[in-house]
């Protein structure tokens, strides 16, 4: 097992207590034992990017297994309120192909989403008068209220998840994730096309 690998970067599917197991090893946290244990294995290897990759994975399924709570209580899932964040933040009908590159879904899972949003009574769909294979998407009042009412709760649950990070500190791993994103973007949107 990597550090990158499954929920649980400690390979038993279970979190580590602090104190406790692969958790308290050198950071404090699961990556780090993992990090250490391939470093006895292959001592020669740069494990730098693990550390880095495998933190960032580690904390993205961490979020994700807690879900968001505001939009678990709205009967959203996270797919869902960045489709209709879209729409809402834009402040314009979009396409679904739009929605697929302004949420990095694919148009399957857009279909599939705007269905079921559809079918809830937060957006609708008009046909293109020129072209009848486009659909134009934009929210409902209903959905409109729906993401307003969420939104302001949603920030507040993220605030939660960061809290024990400072003002400073968030700037500049906000500002270090995004030189990172960037890069990835323009290197992996070369290699797509």
């Amino acid at each position: 097992m990597t550090a990158t690998e499954g929920p649980s970067a400690t390979g038993t599917g279970e979190p580590s207590s602090p104190g406790g197991g692969p958790a308290g090893h050198a950071r404090g946290d699961t990556v780090a034992a993992v990090v250490q244990q391939w470093r006895a294995v292959h001592p020669g290897l740069d494990t730098g990017p693990m550390e880095v990759i495998g933190r960032i994975n580690r904390c993205a399924a961490l979020l994700q297994q807690a879900e968001d709570a505001p939009l678990r209580r709205a009967g959203l899932t996270r797919p869902e309120f960045d489709l209709l964040g879209a729409l809402r933040r834009t402040g314009h009908e979009l396409t679904p192909s739009e929605l697929a590159r302004e949420t990095f879904s694919s148009g399957a899972a857009v279909t599939k989403r705007l269905k079921q949003l559809t079918e809830r009574g937060l957006v609708e769909r008009r046909g293109d008068t020129r072209d009848r294979r486009v659909a134009h998407v934009r929210l409902t009042d209903a959905g409109r209220e729906l993401v307003d009412g969420i939104l302001p709760a949603q920030l507040a649950y993220e605030t939660a998840a960061l809290s024990g990070l400072d003002g400073p500190e968030l700037g500049e791993l906000a500002a270090l994730l995004g030189t990172l994103l960037g890069q990835l973007e323009g290197r992996l949107g070369a290699l797509r096309a």
